[in-house]
């Protein structure tokens, strides 16, 4: 009878310690993150913490939570809480951090092209549906192209995308100049502006991060015509990524497009031939 009458203490004992270290973390939790969790997610992230207080044998007080005296695995890092607001238009939404977003003025970008001089205006109009960005002191107002695209959709990825240039530190806007093979210029048709909007604004992004660059050389009788920089000039798998993946995606968006092809420059055709032939004699003596 003693030894289970100690069991039983020892085991409430256990249990209100538990409750006890869920319920605050909970609190802190909510605290710390300013924002409102559903209490599910945040028992569940609750019940890990104490389980890895228990398995690190960590001399643990919970009372000091709030001071902030708790082992590093169980520091929480402060999220970014974006509030919109609706605005006369029904077709843009406004996007408020709550950090500063410009010093001072606005900054209006009503078309990809515009965005050359901001990485986040950039990352935005990746976004399917965003046609519009715009810049004031504390707001970012995006607007969609059309009433069918539902803001319940975009949303989540616009978050996402704000939240991820703030968390770089890098500037909203620089001193960036537009690609000049990109440009649109008046005497272009339609399906040649067209092609110069998804190279400048789906397509160059996603080459320039693996450390390459595209270049719009021209457009003849349904061929695209690109130049391949940097990483890429030299890929093995650069043409892969010419018919697998630019030359798919304008296809899918502008039926006149029939093919994409690589081109080179004389000076880089005369410098690949002399490689080749470097090769050659290389292998002959090996």
């Amino acid at each position: 009878m003693a030894a289970r009458s100690v069991c039983q203490q020892l085991r409430s004992s256990q249990i209100f310690k538990q409750q006890y270290t869920t319920k605050l973390l909970r609190e802190t939790r909510a605290l710390c993150t300013h924002n409102y969790v559903g209490s599910r997610d945040i028992s569940a992230s609750s019940r890990r913490c104490y389980g890895m207080w228990k398995r690190q044998n960590v001399n643990f007080q919970p009372g000091k939570l709030l001071q902030g005296n708790f082992p590093t695995s169980f520091q929480m890092t402060r999220t970014m809480f974006i509030q919109t607001q609706d605005t006369p238009n029904p077709n843009s939404l406004k996007f408020m951090p709550g950090v500063e977003v410009l010093e001072s003025g606005t900054y209006d970008f009503p078309n990809p092209q515009s965005g050359h001089c901001s990485p986040l205006a950039k990352m935005l109009f990746r976004i399917n549906g965003v046609k519009g960005v715009f810049f004031s002191k504390d707001a970012i107002t995006i607007t969609k192209a059309d009433d069918d695209l539902e803001w319940a959709v975009m949303k989540p990825e616009i978050f996402a995308v704000i939240m991820d240039f703030f968390a770089t530190g890098l500037p909203v806007l620089t001193d960036e100049k537009p690609s000049g093979d990109t440009v649109i210029n008046e005497d272009d048709d339609e399906t040649v502006a067209l092609i110069k909007e998804l190279l400048d604004t789906r397509i160059r992004p996603t080459v320039q991060e693996d450390g390459g660059d595209i270049v719009y050389m021209g457009f003849e009788k349904g061929v695209v015509k690109l130049k391949m920089q940097g990483s890429c000039s030299s890929c093995p798998s650069s043409i892969v990524t010419l018919k697998s993946g630019v030359q798919n995606m304008l296809q899918f968006y502008i039926p006149e497009v029939l093919s994409v092809e690589q081109v080179t420059d004389e000076a880089e055709a005369i410098s690949n031939e002399e490689f080749r032939k470097l090769e050659e004699q290389l292998n002959k003596k090996s």
